[in-house]
């Protein structure tokens, strides 16, 4: 979804830090091999948010839940100290096959366990104390409440959520199907928690920020 005109948006990516080879290869690869799917992946600015917030929130250990062919995964883990870890959710070993090699070319491989099983499984299985400075959700909107609540519990106070495609090409306006019921309900959850300090931004399809108080 682009919020602002063309020209516009041709302009902010202009001045935005430009993707290197190891990124514009894998969006290359990502269309030229899944077609259509290729628009679940994120686009350069929004990949360039993500290194910036992992990096201004000193985040060491990070939770990603859909990690598709590997282009939010490689933004996050280069926003992480050495000694960081990224933990990778997904069901497709089709898709993270793709990640897996551009994780070794971006030379992040090291910092990045990846679990291949319902992310909710996942999320459960991990320690209960709160340990988690960073979290980025992309995968199945429906599941999103469900991620949330394992995720909130789990990350340190100050730690921060990424939510992607919270305004569902503005059908949060008027939602159509379970997906955009299901984000346009987490919206209202969000703002309302007082959990978290949310803001929600106009930055492609919407991402929300929330803060752990």
């Amino acid at each position: 979804m682009d919020i602002v005109s063309p020209a516009i948006n041709d302009y902010l990516l202009a001045h935005s830090e430009p993707a290197d080879e190891v990124l514009r290869d894998l969006a290359e690869q990502t269309h030229r091999e899944l077609g259509g799917r290729a628009g679940m992946q994120i686009t350069q600015d929004e990949g360039e948010l993500l290194t910036m917030l992992v990096r201004l929130t000193g985040a060491r250990r990070a939770v990603e839940v859909g990690t598709f062919t590997g282009y939010s995964s490689i933004c996050i883990a280069r926003g992480l100290p050495d000694d960081g870890h990224l933990l990778c959710c997904d069901v497709s070993e089709e898709w993270t096959s793709i990640a897996r090699g551009y994780w070794e070319r971006a030379g992040v491989a090291d910092k990045i366990e990846l679990r291949i099983a319902p992310a909710v499984e996942t999320l459960q299985a991990l320690p209960g104390e709160p340990s988690l400075d960073f979290a980025f959700i992309d995968a199945d909107k429906v599941g999103y409440p469900a991620y949330v609540e394992e995720i909130l519990p789990r990350m340190r106070p100050g730690g921060l959520m990424v939510l992607d495609n919270m305004l569902r090409d503005g059908r949060v306006l008027a939602p159509e199907n379970d997906d955009d019921r299901a984000i346009d309900e987490l919206n209202r959850a969000l703002v309302a928690d007082d959990r978290v300090d949310v803001v929600l931004l106009p930055v492609r399809d919407g991402v929300s920020l929330a803060r752990k108080r």
